[in-house]
């Protein structure tokens, strides 16, 4: 006995509930925003914001060039040569040296030089709220508050200054760069030779990258004369040994007119690595005796080797900047629960571009300066400093 039976199928999904969940996911995710995409200052920034340098970088790609050129002619044309008549070991040691010269390089010029984030606009209005005087009844006797802070550092009076630009007092040896649009921690100077600020966490690989590439140069040029001597032996002359190797006199000169710049960079900056100085510090005259006979360098470590170990061996501190943090989008800016993709720079105060999780310390008295990144009990360069009330005037908005 038979019986016609009328079966109905329904489709199955064959993908499994965890795909299917992933493909929701991406489809109903809006795009995330990194903070280096928003980032105010005028940086660029490449590889998703593991590179970070200044905008005006033509003159870095130069000096790139340079060094790979005569480098490059001195492994092609003297370094056969050497390994074969004076030693095997001259382009190894000549390789350890270009390879070192470039680390030191590219550390400088992609890495963060020590920013300070900007306040966010809570910390901004906090500020103004210290810093505003209650307005006398005379109107034409009202002056502006001050936008100077002081503080006692090993007995020095130091000032912080108020930048505009950030709305943050300025920590003690920062200074705002106007090429960048930054305010950087013991900021030494701009260098567009490697096309980025020079401060607090790059100031020692551009100190080793000049102090490299100074004897590289001393022994690309000992060993290019050196190679010019042995060729011109008799019966040749040194026509005959420059035109065997064309390449050796180009490298010749280009090294000697080099060598006055980084001689020179070299020996002004051991000068001031031995005296614990900023080239910032040094220009202004900081702590010149000029100013006050009782004028002195708190930040000096009482000696020469000790200052030199600081900077070449001290610790070097953390961003203060989160990069490639993603971009909170305010919630009160949505669509059907959603965040906009044009909103996604629309971000908390607490959340801004630069700021890190916050330690639960309070920060100390002189506004705008983000100490309570650090955890409890450090402050960059040392203590707490104590704040000196500084008498009221009117000061002329400065950037530097």
């Amino acid at each position: 006995m038979t019986k016609n039976l009328s079966v109905s199928y329904s489709p199955v999904a064959t993908d499994s509930p965890t795909r299917i969940s992933e493909q929701n996911f991406h489809t109903e995710m809006p795009k995330m925003t990194r903070k280096w995409e928003v980032f105010p200052g005028r940086n660029k920034f490449c590889c998703n914001g593991y590179i970070m340098m200044a905008r005006q970088a033509g003159i870095f790609y130069f000096t790139c060039v340079l060094i790979i050129v005569t480098s490059g002619l001195f492994f092609a044309f003297d370094c056969r040569y050497l390994a074969v008549h004076v030693s095997p070991a001259i382009p190894v040691v000549a390789g350890l040296l270009f390879i070192f010269v470039m680390s030191t390089l590219f550390r400088t010029s992609f890495s963060d030089p020590g920013v300070i984030p900007r306040a966010t606009p809570d910390e901004a209005a906090d500020i103004e709220r210290q810093i505003e005087v209650p307005q006398s009844g005379n109107p034409a006797t009202y002056r502006p508050p001050p936008r100077t802070k002081e503080v006692i550092i090993k007995g020095q009076v130091t000032k912080l200054k108020y930048c505009f630009t950030c709305k943050i007092f300025r920590p003690p040896r920062a200074s705002h760069c106007s090429v960048c649009d930054n305010c950087v921690d013991r900021f030494d100077h701009h260098c567009p030779w490697v096309g980025n600020c020079v401060g607090k966490r790059n100031y020692r690989y551009f100190y080793l990258f000049i102090l490299s590439l100074s004897i590289l140069c001393i022994y690309i040029f000992a060993c290019v004369i050196t190679h010019l001597v042995l060729r011109a032996q008799p019966p040749n002359n040194f026509l005959i040994a420059m035109r065997e190797s064309p390449a050796s006199p180009v490298e010749a000169v280009v090294i000697f007119i080099s060598a006055f710049a980084v001689f020179g960079l070299l020996g002004y900056h051991s000068g001031l690595i031995c005296n614990a100085e900023t080239t910032n510090e040094e220009i202004k005259g900081t702590f010149s005796s000029k100013r006050n006979h009782e004028n002195f360098n708190p930040y000096s470590q009482g000696g020469v080797f000790t200052n030199c170990m600081a900077i070449i061996c001290g610790p070097i501190p953390p961003s203060l900047i989160d990069r490639r943090g993603f971009v909170i989008p305010d919630p009160t800016q949505t669509t059907n629960g959603l965040p906009q993709e044009n909103n996604a720079v629309n971000v908390r105060p607490e959340n801004n571009y630069g700021t890190v999780p916050i330690m639960q310390n309070p920060p100390i008295s002189g506004g705008g300066y983000p100490v309570q990144q650090y955890p409890p009990g450090v402050y960059p360069g040392g203590p707490y400093p104590v704040e000196k009330q500084s008498s009221p005037r009117a000061d002329t908005p400065t950037e530097g």
